[in-house]
């Protein structure tokens, strides 16, 4: 037997094809998509990842890696292949200095609880913290210090991965660079994501968030720039928030409200008014927490959700990112759409600020300006309604990109290999020949749809 079929025969003796195994690898967190596999292979380590891609690369066998299984319409999915389930590589650490070494099955709640008590953490992190590693860094990352800090993958110094052709190889942008710029943010294309060693930052034991509201939306987005452009604050979101109705027959309007967070700097608590003084809100709280309470503020609503059952329900969430020029008109018209009437009796819509000069990974697309808005429109669907969801999204992006918006790609959108070029633009012969070159078989990401049908 030669090495090549050991190796084979080791990687089928591995697979896991127990018909609950597959049941659970067909479903993602937006329980959209049912993509059965043909196995399920939990690598605990590079080799067995290499192996698995070595021996479906020349037989042209779709392979997905997955980790926190988040994905929402099907893109970490691998119908008819093989699903890489990372949860086996999952260490955290060590941390040295201000970095530290980070599977990427690992969550990051774990990275998050292995930083703290060296009183640092990543730069930027997402709302929710169940997510995978590998996952996040595979679309970019999006969080309320990305108006500072840009992306989660900016914060990477250095990666592990391997390849589509099945090689096994550490790149940064010093060494293999054209490969480490085209994993982060390049929705799983090339590589699969064995390793990540992240930058750090100092991380507060305090911090003060205040709920800043007003009733429009002008206002809203002007105060939104101009915290964003100085900022003044360490974390900044913000929500669209149902009025109440003024009348039985009217849907009501829209109020909105920044979510500002300072740290605890020194011994004297925040100055409300040197933050606060300038803006226009009609209404404000504010509240003091631990950092690890604030970052972890999600796991509570996920505890809810799962008590009731609703954790499972499909989630046909639409994520856009618009231009300042023409946001207002954006956000007014999508809310109007009789769609996403839905949203005022439960979901969630964020509407915060970035700069686009922080947004550094090159395959990371964004709209016009110096300022662009994130609108995540955060819906869960009964069983069996969420086509018409799915479609009004499809409706929402096609009128957003007439308006000059482009997706983030955390989508339940239906997106064609022509959608994909225009998404990319100029980027697309970039990640096209990157693709070509790491994976020449065409295993990876399919559930993307960037080259046609998964």
């Amino acid at each position: 037997m030669t090495s090549s079929d050991r190796v084979s025969a080791r990687f089928v003796e591995l697979l896991d094809t127990r018909p609950e195994t597959l049941r659970e690898a067909a479903e993602d967190f937006g329980h959209l998509v049912s993509a059965p596999p043909l196995g399920v292979l939990r690598p605990r380590s590079a080799a067995e990842v290499r192996d698995a891609l070595a021996y479906a690369g020349p037989r042209g066998i779709p392979v997905a890696a997955r980790a926190g299984g988040h994905s929402m319409y099907g893109q970490g999915q691998a119908r008819g292949g093989y699903v890489l389930d990372l949860r086996e590589l999952s260490a955290v650490g060590p941390v040295a200095g201000d970095r530290v070494e980070v599977r990427a099955g690992a969550l990051w709640r774990d990275v998050l609880a292995a930083t703290l008590p060296y009183g640092l953490a990543p730069p930027v992190l997402t709302d929710y913290l169940g997510a995978g590693v590998g996952g996040v860094l595979s679309v970019g990352g999006l969080g309320g210090a990305s108006h500072r800090h840009g992306l989660v993958a900016d914060s990477v110094l250095e990666l592990e991965v391997v390849t589509g052709a099945g090689e096994h190889l550490v790149c940064s942008p010093e060494r293999h660079g054209a490969l480490f710029h085209a994993v982060l943010a390049g929705l799983g294309q090339v590589a699969v994501i064995v390793r990540a060693t992240l930058r750090l930052s100092p991380a507060p034991a305090l911090v003060r968030r205040y709920c800043l509201y007003y009733p429009d939306l002008d206002a809203y987005l002007a105060d939104q720039h101009l915290l964003a452009t100085d900022r003044r604050f360490d974390h900044l979101e913000g929500q669209a928030r149902p009025a109440e109705d003024t009348a039985e027959d009217t849907a009501g309007g829209w109020t909105y409200m920044v979510e500002a967070v300072t740290a605890h700097r020194g011994p004297t608590p925040p100055d409300d008014e040197a933050l606060l003084g300038d803006l226009s809100f009609a209404t404000a709280e504010s509240t003091d927490l631990g950092y690890a309470e604030f970052a972890n503020r999600v796991a509570d609503d996920e505890e809810i959700l799962r008590a009731t059952g609703e954790w499972g329900h499909p989630h046909p969430w639409l994520n856009l990112l618009l231009p300042e020029d023409t946001a207002a008109s954006v956000v007014t018209g999508i809310l109007a759409d009789p769609g996403f009437r839905d949203l005022r009796a439960g979901g969630l819509v964020l509407l915060y600020p970035l700069l686009t000069r922080t947004l550094r990974a090159p395959l990371f697309r964004r709209p016009r300006g110096e300022v662009v808005h994130l609108l995540a429109l955060l819906r869960t669907a009964p069983p069996g309604a969420a086509d018409p969801m799915v479609a009004a999204n499809r409706t929402a992006y096609a009128y957003a990109r007439a308006k000059g918006a482009v997706a983030y790609p955390a989508n339940a959108l239906p997106m064609s290999p022509a959608d994909w070029q225009e998404h990319y633009g100029s980027q697309w012969s970039t990640l096209a020949e990157a693709k070509s070159v790491h994976d020449p078989h065409g295993i990876l990401g399919r559930g993307h749809g960037l080259w046609g049908p998964s």
